[in-house]
């Protein structure tokens, strides 16, 4: 009797476990502040595509809101660009990201709209201009030799 008992009990456990709704894996989006931002960011897609082979773009945020832009789209060298960055909270379309290009080389060409900013990726979409998409993920450093590139051109 007592087995049958115990044999009854782990059943209706393992029936009741089986009836759980499943767990909510999903994790909500990070506020977009400077500490969630600061690190390493790769540009991996452009509009929905990866970019081409051997372009990158790699931006560096830090909480102090300056940024530096290691990238060869427009060359076929590395180029560093360094400025500030600012945050706003805009109730319409939400958090956008915007900055300012030291030596007077003047503001980026978009302000962005940060979405689905997470521990490892976020999206920025330019925000006047919706088909303008960019997908970041983070990443440990920028390349040594993109480093060492750009130093050797100074």
């Amino acid at each position: 009797m007592k087995k049958i008992a115990n044999l009854l009990m782990i059943l209706s456990v393992a029936l009741f476990a089986a009836c759980d709704d499943p767990v909510d894996t999903t994790v909500p989006p990070l506020k977009v502040t400077p500490y969630n931002l600061d690190g390493t960011w790769q540009l991996a897609e452009w509009n929905g595509s990866p970019l081409a082979d051997s372009t990158y773009v790699y931006l560096v945020l830090d909480r102090k809101q300056t940024f530096e832009m290691y990238q060869n789209t427009g060359s076929m060298y590395p180029m560093l660009y360094t400025g500030t960055y600012g945050l706003e909270e805009d109730w319409r379309v939400g958090d956008i990201i915007s900055g300012v290009y030291d030596y007077e080389q003047g503001e980026w060409n978009h302000k962005y709209v940060i979405t689905d900013l997470h521990k490892e990726s976020m999206t920025w979409t330019a925000k006047d201009d919706a088909t303008d998409v960019q997908k970041f993920v983070r990443v440990n450093e920028v390349p040594s030799e993109i480093v060492e590139a750009v130093r050797r051109q100074d």
